[in-house]
């Protein structure tokens, strides 16, 4: 299991949401091609970016930034916000050069193209499951569907999908631990890897995790606030291997 660090981007900004709500953020650093830098100094395997512009305007808004990012680190990252089209994973996928792209809402409103992207990209397409009270979200959190995530994880199983990434938007950026028992229910539920995401505040909660078929776990607000160490956290996961 390994420990993944999040930058979101939004306005060019390393900003971090309270429950993806974009009228509250908090920056933390003007320059997350920096930021990138500091974690991969701090051991991570791998970088979760995410341009959360582009997660509401279904675009890639923050593409140069992401670009640079790209540019000054060695670790592999992967990339969510936006991708909705073939254009725009292809964009990251081959001109940025990404190793993953994440998909949210185009997994639930756009029939065939995980299909039709895992097809060209196998093993570097991710779908990205954001859940509040057990429905999936889409257009960047902003839209609650009643789609259960448990059934769409299940529907994109061998669609694809390299791995499937659950987060419950009502623990992130909380600070006040992960929802585990609905993330082991839905890692417990499907084949492909899984990879938790939300709610994580210190290593007790990575702990937490003991038992639970995951990939990885996504760490943001806590890394950022000073809660957590990434070499900690990375430290912690091992030991839960």
């Amino acid at each position: 299991m390994i420990i993944i660090p999040a930058i979101d981007i939004k306005d060019k900004r390393c900003v971090r949401l309270t429950q993806g709500r974009m009228d509250a953020e908090t920056v933390y650093s003007t320059n997350p091609a920096e930021v990138a830098l500091r974690w991969e100094a701090a051991g991570a395997a791998l970088i979760h970016l995410v341009d959360l512009d582009g997660a509401v305007e279904g675009n890639a808004k923050n593409l140069e930034v992401i670009r640079d990012i790209v540019r000054v680190v060695k670790t592999p990252v992967q990339v969510g916000g936006g991708i909705r089209d073939m254009r725009t994973a292809a964009l990251y996928l081959d001109t940025v050069g990404v190793r993953r792209v994440i998909v949210g809402t185009a997994a639930l409103t756009t029939p065939g193209f995980i299909e039709e992207l895992g097809a060209k990209y196998p093993g570097r397409v991710v779908v990205g499951i954001d859940a509040k009270d057990g429905r999936v979200a889409i257009k960047g959190w902003v839209e609650v569907t009643d789609e259960r995530a448990s059934a769409l994880a299940k529907r994109l199983e061998g669609a694809g999908a390299a791995c499937i990434i659950y987060t419950d938007i009502a623990r992130d950026g909380m600070l006040n631990g992960p929802n585990v028992a609905a993330t082991k229910e839905l890692a417990e539920s499907v084949d492909i890897p899984v990879i938790a995401s939300g709610g994580i505040s210190s290593i007790k909660d990575i702990e937490s995790y003991a038992g639970v078929p995951l990939e990885g776990i996504i760490v943001g607000k806590a890394l950022y606030a000073g809660n957590i160490e990434l070499k900690d956290a990375i430290a912690a996961a091992r030991n839960l291997s």
